[in-house]
């Protein structure tokens, strides 16, 4: 399967840099895959989607300040993507990553030092002097994704954040949960929907762009999860009375379908890649936002709706000028 087939066009004002004022009132494009329809709503009206006896998984994973700004002894400026939240070894992305050799040290806008050793997976392992929760409550800034062309905001600090984040370890937004309000989760839990949670802390992996010509020959980096014991439990009622699983975001699809053949309370680490072809085994419902061209998160999408349907709907959103990527609207997939 070639990556060039799940290219598209773009218009670069349609990435959306800001969220809108009131986090469920994007608009919001509901994709039902048994009659190849689509209807376009405000995110608040996605409360309608929901029965009593269905069951909706949350990601609630929390987004720690993960870029930190410093510069070389020589005066160059450093700045530290971190990947995972580790202390005092962590791996980070260092840029300017060809100039840096092993053992140099970087000194941070706080005055830390932090040693640059050998290579990770992805990055480069680098190590802190202090304890880095302290660093980063400092001197930590929200890392934005590249699309977002601007510095990061103090908005930033909520907007980015999902209103039910909760256990600390993400470099990158779970996004498609960035629409839910608190007000929002009790209307859902009114009609007699569950609500549950998984944890997966998103990082460079999700969003790493893919290098092969050949969409089967990509490997994901790997990202932390846990699954709940109370959460297992809920999966297994929703199923057994016969209720609809609506999976926010593809993290949280992702940690499902990696548990699915041994359903069990487990934490781990999941590298599982869905593209099409993939049949979900624990996933009804997928709400998510809008991705980029040729990306991993845009192959899930298509697996789970279709190819064909997919560009359809892009097509359209495209037309009716929906806001793209991280800050932008959303999409439930029936």
């Amino acid at each position: 399967m070639k990556l060039s087939e799940f290219d598209y066009n773009l218009p670069k004002e349609l990435i959306a840099q800001y969220p809108v004022e009131q986090r469920d009132k994007c608009r919001l494009m509901v994709l039902d895959r048994e009659t190849q329809s689509i209807t376009h709503k405000t995110f608040e009206d996605i409360t309608g989607y929901f029965n009593e006896g269905d069951l909706l998984v949350l990601n609630n994973t929390k987004v720690i300040p993960a870029r930190l700004f410093g510069k070389r002894k020589s005066g160059g400026k450093v700045e530290l993507f971190l990947l995972e939240k580790k202390s005092p070894i962590c791996e980070a992305l260092v840029r300017p990553a060809a100039r840096i050799k092993e053992g140099e040290k970087i000194i941070l806008e706080s005055g830390d030092e932090v040693e640059v050793l050998g290579r990770g997976d992805v990055g480069r392992f680098v190590k802190f002097a202090r304890p880095l929760d302290d660093i980063l409550n400092e001197i930590g800034h929200i890392p934005l994704p590249p699309y977002i062309d601007r510095a990061d905001a103090k908005t930033d600090k909520t907007d980015y954040q999902t209103v039910y984040s909760a256990r600390d370890g993400a470099t990158a937004s779970p996004t498609a949960g960035l629409h839910f309000t608190k007000e929002l989760l009790a209307r859902v839990s009114g009609v007699g929907c569950r609500v549950s949670y998984v944890t997966l802390h998103t990082n460079y992996g999700t969003f790493a762009p893919i290098k092969t010509d050949e969409v089967e020959a990509h490997k994901m980096h790997k990202e932390h999860f846990e699954l709940p014991n109370e959460t297992v439990k809920a999966i297994i009622e929703t199923r057994k009375n016969g209720g609809k699983i609506f999976a926010v975001g593809t993290t949280t699809a992702r940690v499902l379908e990696h548990c699915a053949d041994n359903l069990a309370a487990c934490s781990g680490y999941t590298n599982i890649f869905l593209y099409p072809g993939y049949r979900f085994k624990l996933v009804d419902h997928l709400i998510t936002n809008f991705h980029l061209p040729k990306s991993t998160l845009m192959l899930l999408v298509s697996a789970f709706a279709g190819k064909e349907f997919i560009f359809k709907a892009y097509e359209q959103a495209i037309a009716e000028k929906y806001r793209f990527f991280s800050y932008g609207d959303s999409m439930l997939i029936l």
